[in-house]
């Protein structure tokens, strides 16, 4: 790694992810810590960072729309009975320290702020690893403590009023090409069979590139997948899918996200094979 805002991540001496810890971004689109560009090994970025179509997306991290009112993803906040609103309620998560910095990998704690005060602190472990000559995988856990002296509701869009739009958690905002990627699961095949079901894994392909995300722990498998490939290439995992999750004070909500970043176009068995040797790495 290199530099004290931008660490580089590197599998083989190769670099593969940028991460930024302090960016310079208006308080709209809820300035928080990404990663990109994240490339595969042969170099094709496979992120996009504040795209046209979604300003506050910024590569792979961690977003949520609703943390007991505040908005952490950016941008709109849907509010029920107005639709996407406008509002001044935006919050920031700011870099603390990093616990352990190696070239594949660090520890990093991060405080989540709003309107003044301190919400959540945050320890976000991420690390890179050879699978093959054409594939890495990273590896992405956050632990949210409630630091407050009340219980903290964490909502989406969609435990607030609109069908189909819970986002909020891990999200990784994926290369745009000219044609929309595939997207499919061990069993299912596009956006409207995968959108919002839980499933072991799940396949992201581009032109050249593909994208395989799994939960890695018993927890984080029970949250469904939010995709969108037709409107944007996007995938998330859900924290707050059909109700709030309250996290009470003084407790921790842990989650863990292994995603291979592969050469080429992967179909469902080496994409299966991949994400089994990720996962046990």
């Amino acid at each position: 790694m290199t530099g004290n805002d931008s660490p580089v991540l590197r599998v083989a001496g190769r670099p593969v992810a940028r991460y930024v810890t302090r960016p310079e971004l208006p308080h709209r689109l809820s300035p928080r810590p990404y990663l990109h560009p994240v490339t595969t090994l042969a170099g094709t970025a496979v992120t996009e960072f504040s795209p046209a179509d979604h300003l506050h997306h910024l590569g792979v991290g961690v977003a949520v729309p609703d943390v007991e009112g505040h908005n952490f993803w950016g941008g709109r906040t849907f509010v029920r009975g107005r639709g996407p609103t406008e509002l001044d309620n935006h919050g920031t998560q700011r870099h603390t320290a990093f616990q352990l910095r190696d070239p594949d990998g660090f520890v990093e704690e991060l405080r989540w702020i709003a309107a003044g005060a301190e919400l959540l602190r945050e320890r976000r472990t991420v690390a890179a690893t050879e699978l093959t000559g054409i594939a890495w995988a990273l590896d992405f856990t956050f632990s949210l403590t409630n630091t407050t002296p009340d219980p903290l509701g964490i909502g989406s869009p969609a435990t607030n009023g609109r069908p189909g739009a819970a986002y909020g958690g891990f999200f990784w905002r994926a290369r745009k090409e000219s044609a929309a990627p595939r997207v499919f699961t061990a069993d299912r095949e596009g956006e409207r069979e995968v959108h919002g079901r839980g499933a072991d894994w799940l396949a992201l392909t581009g032109e050249t590139w593909s994208l395989v995300f799994a939960g890695a722990t018993a927890r984080t498998r029970r949250d469904p997948w939010f995709v969108r490939t037709e409107e944007y290439p996007g995938v998330g995992s859900s924290l707050a899918h059909d109700d709030r999750v309250t996290v009470a004070p003084g407790d921790t909500l842990v989650r863990r996200i292994v995603t291979v970043v592969a050469d080429g176009r992967l179909d469902a068995d080496g994409a299966a094979a991949l994400v089994r040797k990720a996962v046990s790495t």
